[in-house]
Parts: structure tokens; sequence; C-alpha cells
């Protein structure tokens, strides 16, 4: 989630509908100017009991992030605490219970991204090393309770965890105990950017099948293969899902402003503090009649921070959020950018992706939603067949577009490789998930703690 880190005084104040739509269009770059963000989170434990650490507890996340100076990372601070960290490799932030987060920098090429990402798992390991740290890539904490986790000081996370209850069951669940990877990618154009956006929205069942890694609650197998995935199930409808209303004709950044004016508000970030206007309306802020702050209208930063506490399966900001898939190993945080690279910045494999997906229905795209949690690949596919049936179809596409793009690393290597550990997924037939689950019932002999020996960054 995102980090402010200042009040923008000079932001300009929203007087016209036409401001929040020009927003979007103020993403719009040519492909030569596409870049690349991937976000990674993973979760924090002390190595000498596995427990989840505080904030401020000696050897904790607040020493953690001080740990990462070194580096030559700069801290942000809320109220007298250091939140998070900024520096040539983007930023590195926390989520509400300590999971730790690198959104990357926009970055040219997946070898970029994957050096970036391998920078930052050294420096997080080397200052884990000293302090009694270790750090588990998976979905979903596998065996904590809520109330074994901590809650890390920042404001709008307040704000949230008091008011997740009110609309979800598993908001709460969403907040403290997952942890997922992301990619952040460019478009050139409104039409551009809906094309993508519908093959995205299509599309992300399947990555949540090949990512899923989230198969324990508790301590106990829950019946899901991704468990963060089923969580946003019951999270909060009015900010969630699959958004029909990206396949109608038409569709545009107009619409998606329309979509974001009907969530409801969380916060409104004044002078350093977060003001709660949980379920309070956009709309009524943009005539001024904010019962928090009333008579004010709200600038463009704060048009920006709305948009992020929307939450569906792909979010529109000035890029495209791919957010299907769940936490995982270092191989995987670099395969799902080439995932979504490969589909979406090559005109031929765009093309190829939508031509697979176009003549789904809105019920086709919501029961294949629906099924992939727990059934992964062998989800039910539109029309007959299951997931695994299109899986090496769509990954021989995003190949050819990765090729296509011919980005090569010092040794004339081009950026297929890295979907690797997908295609390991579809050739073996078992999406993580089911490899874990295997552990737990044969070597492991029922004795989950060994998710930390194998599954530690």
């Amino acid at each position: 989630m995102s980090t402010k880190t200042v009040s923008d005084t000079h932001a300009a104040v929203i007087e016209d509908r036409a401001q929040l739509i020009d927003y979007f269009a103020g993403g719009e770059k040519p492909a030569e100017r596409w870049r690349i963000g991937t976000e990674h989170e993973k979760f924090v434990y002390r190595t000498a009991d596995h427990a989840a650490p505080s904030y401020d507890e000696p050897g904790g996340i607040r020493d953690l992030l001080a740990g990462l100076e070194r580096f030559g990372w700069r801290p942000v601070e809320e109220n007298g605490n250091v939140i998070a960290l900024t520096g040539a490799d983007g930023s590195v932030s926390l989520e509400p219970a300590g999971q730790f987060e690198l959104s990357g920098a926009p970055l040219e090429t997946l070898h970029q991204t994957c050096a970036e990402t391998g920078r930052h798992l050294q420096q997080v390991k080397a200052v884990g090393d000293e302090l009694g740290l270790g750090f588990l890539g998976l979905g979903m904490w596998p065996d904590k309770r809520r109330d074994q986790l901590p809650i890390m000081p920042k404001g709008r996370y307040g704000i949230m965890l008091n008011h997740m209850p009110r609309v979800g069951s598993m908001g709460l669940d969403m907040m403290l105990r997952t942890c997922t990877i992301q990619v952040n990618l460019d478009y050139a154009s409104e039409a551009d950017m809906a094309k993508k956006f519908r093959v995205g929205l299509a599309l992300q069942p399947l990555a949540t099948a090949l990512f899923a890694n989230s198969s324990f609650t508790e301590g106990l197998p829950n019946g899901q293969l991704s468990y963060r995935s089923h969580i946003w199930s019951d999270t909060d409808p009015a900010r969630t899902g699959m958004l029909p209303f990206v396949f109608e004709d038409g569709f545009g950044y107009e619409r998606y402003a329309d979509y974001a004016l009907d969530v409801p508000m969380y916060f409104v970030y004044r002078e350093g503090r977060y003001i709660d206007a949980a379920g309070l309306s956009f709309r009524d802020f943009l005539k001024g009649e904010l019962s928090v702050l009333p008579g004010e209208k709200p600038t463009i930063d704060d048009w920006a921070d709305h948009l992020s506490t929307a939450f569906p399966e792909v979010r529109l900001k000035t890029f495209l959020e791919m957010r299907g898939a769940d936490g995982g190993p270092w191989g995987r945080i670099c395969a799902l950018p080439a995932l979504w690279v490969g589909l979406l910045y090559d005109s031929q494999a765009l093309d190829a992706a939508w031509d697979l997906v176009k003549g789904w229905s809105i019920a086709d795209r919501q029961a294949l939603r629906d099924a992939a949690p727990a059934q992964g690949l062998d989800s039910p596919l539109p029309g007959g067949g299951r997931l695994r049936d299109i899986a090496g179809q769509v990954l021989d596409i995003a190949g050819s577009g990765l090729r296509a793009r011919g980005r090569t690393n010092a040794a004339g290597e081009d950026e297929s490789g890295f979907l690797e550990p997908l295609r390991e997924v579809v050739r073996s037939g078992k999406v993580p998930a089911q490899i874990l689950l295997d552990k737990f019932a044969g070597e492991w002999a029922g004795d989950l703690t060994k998710v930390y020996e194998d599954y530690s960054f």
C-alpha cells in the first residue's frame, strides 16, 4: 500500500471533472518510454522463535529499516517514526503487520528488475542476519493468528483496520496476513490502456493459479491454493473485484473515474496526518461538502490518494497494476513481471492474448476468478476444458512478446528465460501451493515449522 511522504500544499484544486480524467491521460507514454515497476512483499520473522517482530522491539522492524540506511536508503518519517525508505531502487515500505515491501524503480528491462530484486534481498538478509530476522516468501502467514501480529505506526492503517470489519469478514486478514507480487505497467493511449486492462483482468485468474502459494491458515491446510486471493472475495465489495464495466463498449478514463468516485473514501491527508473519512463520498468532497473538511475541495493529490484505496484485480492510476499473484521466492518475483510484460508490451502478443479471451462473457470471467483460488489450474474454462489447457499457450504468447522486445543482457540472453518458473509449473501440473501441501503431508510429516527452512529467502 502507498506510503505518503508529504502534503503537497501546491497541488491543484479540482474545480472541474475533466481534471479527474486528465489525471489518467497524464500517464500516457510512447512505447520507448514504457517502464516496469515491480513490487514484492515478504513476511519478517524472528529466527529464534518464528514470531513476527513488532516495530519498536530491539531487533524489530524499526531497527531493520535503520540498518538498511547503510546501503544509501533515506528514511521517511510519519509522526516521528521511520515508516519507509527511499533510494535509487525505489522505496521500501511497511504493510500493516510489518510485511516488508520493495516498490521498485521504473526500469527498462526485466534483467534490471531481477538485479534490483537481488540487491534488495541481499541487503535485507545482511541486516536481518545481524538482527536475528528471517524473511518468508509465501502469499499468507501459514501459522499466525491475527492477534499474534503487530501493527505498524502508519496513520492510514489505523483508519483501515477500524473500517474493514464493517464491510467484509476478511479485510483484516488481507491487511495483516497476506503478501503479494505486483507489476506496474504503462500505456500509450486510452485505447491501449483499455485493451491492456481487459487482457489483464481476463487472465488475472491464470496469474492467481500460477502463483498460488497460500494454502495454510494457523498451521493447517485451509482448503484453498491461494487463500490470499480468496480473502479478496469478502474484503470490501465496493472496492474489489473483476470490474465488468471494463469490457463494455466505450470503456476509458471517464468510466474508470466514475467507478473510483463510487468507491467510498478512507481518509484525507493534511499536514502530516490522516483524517478519518471512512465511508464518505469523494463526490461530496468535490462539492466542498465533506463533513470532516467542510468547505474544502480536493486536490489532485487527494484524487491520487483516493485511487490507491480501490483494490480491484487490475487497478488504474497513471499506470496499470496487475494484482492477482501471491508472494513467493526470488525466481517468481522476476517471473510475475515477465508474464505481464510479455503479454502487454508487444502489440502482436497483446492481440494474441486478447483473441484468446475476448469471447468470454462477464459470467465466464467471474466464474474463472471465483474458481482459481481453490482449484488453480484445474479451474473450469469458459466453453469447456481447464485453465491448465491454455496456460502453456499464454506463456508461449508471453515468451514471444519478450523475445520480440529484444532486450538482452551482457550474455546475449533475452527476457523470456524469466518465465521458466512458470513453465515448470505447467510442466509439473502442480502450482506452488500443491507442492507445499505435498511436503507437509510427506517429508515434513505435518511439521509446518519446516516452511521456515524451505521457503525463506
